[in-house]
């Protein structure tokens, strides 16, 4: 289990996560829509994960979200890296009704980012360009390359409810203990 707590002007945030849990949650970052995503993203990447976030949210939610994503990258980056005995790359389709999303990862320990969610507006009170804001923090502090692909759907909160899930499941694939694997790269390094 790894525990990470960042401090700045903006948030305060304390996450536990283990990789390998059982998809329990404990969530509560100030943000009503935020924690569902992160309570589903738990759930389906079958990890432990616990969330404080004391953030500037009478500014908005940006700082929050975003600085989740950083601290949520880093633990996991803790979890995961070295690799060793794991698939490495994951990928998921979740439909969510009539929303679909795809997803692709690899836990290569470079950062990359293919964001393609049509995403604008609110969902209630949440500002749907912050879900693009929590994914680059997340790829880029974990690291790990992340291809987020919309493939159809109308309803902002079940395409990026299907994101979340898509990413969890790919996650867990990636993280599928392989004891064949070895250091699955050929260059003998990630």
């Amino acid at each position: 289990m790894t525990q990470l707590t960042r401090q700045t002007k903006e948030t305060d945030i304390t996450i536990s996560v283990e990789l390998y849990g059982k998809g329990n949650s404990k969530i509560d970052t100030g943000v009503g829509f935020f924690d569902h995503m992160l309570e589903a993203f738990a759930k389906h990447a079958q990890i432990d994960l616990e969330v404080t976030c004391k953030g500037d949210i009478h500014i908005d939610d940006h700082h929050s979200v975003e600085d989740v994503g950083i601290v949520l990258g880093q633990a996991l980056r803790n979890e995961i890296y070295p690799i060793s005995n794991i698939e490495r790359f994951g990928n998921a389709t979740v439909v969510m009704d009539e929303a679909s999303v795809s997803c692709d990862i690899d836990l290569s320990n470079r950062a990359y980012l293919v964001y393609e969610l049509p995403m604008e507006g609110k969902i209630g009170t949440f500002d749907t360009e912050l879900v693009e804001e929590f994914f680059k923090a997340l790829a880029f502090n974990l690291p790990l390359t992340l291809h987020l692909v919309y493939n159809r759907g109308k309803n902002k909160h079940h395409i990026v409810e299907a994101a979340f899930k898509a990413l969890a499941v790919s996650l867990r694939r990636a993280a599928a203990k392989n004891e064949n694997a070895g250091i699955p790269s050929t260059k003998g390094v990630l």
